[in-house]
């Protein structure tokens, strides 16, 4: 592409991803996309998608699921650009250097940089009831909803408005 003998160049092809800690990749991540010139400017379009197993964050379950991660960069070639340039602007380039653009790191990067924090089993989960511990997902557990603070209930006693204030 860099010598102009191709204006399309597409990527397919498995790589092992980085996650978090307290994730497991299930296989490969997939990456799929490609590098389009069109009059010297080219740009990189890349989607990886991995599955991976986690526990959910709220009610401690296990989770399979898969995330997706899509990015596109303007490809340029290592003397094209200031190193001013590209600190300024390290989410804009894709940079070729000694004639090989490394897909892996900047998929990879990306894959962990925008990876949730927290894995849940569903948007809305519910967690697990504090008092007892069921997961509230599976219906409600008998448990008080609304609890006084110990610490509160000498307060909770004394009738406040009574008459009782005027003989302190």
């Amino acid at each position: 592409m860099l010598r102009g003998e191709v204006t399309r160049i597409p990527i397919a092809y498995a790589m092992d991803p980085r996650l978090p800690d307290d994730v497991e990749p299930v296989g490969c991540a997939q990456v799929r996309g490609e590098v389009t010139d069109s009059a010297g400017y080219m740009r990189l379009t890349l989607a990886a998608s991995v599955r991976y197993r986690g526990v959910c964050a709220r009610c401690l379950e296990p989770v399979e699921d898969t995330f997706t991660v899509e990015l596109e960069r303007t490809v340029a070639a290592e003397n094209t650009l200031t190193a001013e340039q590209l600190e300024e602007n390290v989410d804009e380039y894709a940079v070729v250097r000694d004639g090989m653009l490394d897909l892996d790191e900047l998929i990879g990067e990306e894959l962990l940089l925008t990876f949730p924090m927290r894995v849940l089993c569903e948007p809305d989960c519910p967690g697990l009831c504090p008092r007892c511990g069921k997961p509230l997902r599976l219906g409600d557990c008998g448990c008080p909803k609304h609890e006084t603070d110990p610490r509160w209930a000498v307060l909770a006693e004394h009738e406040w408005g009574s008459d009782d204030s005027d003989k302190t």
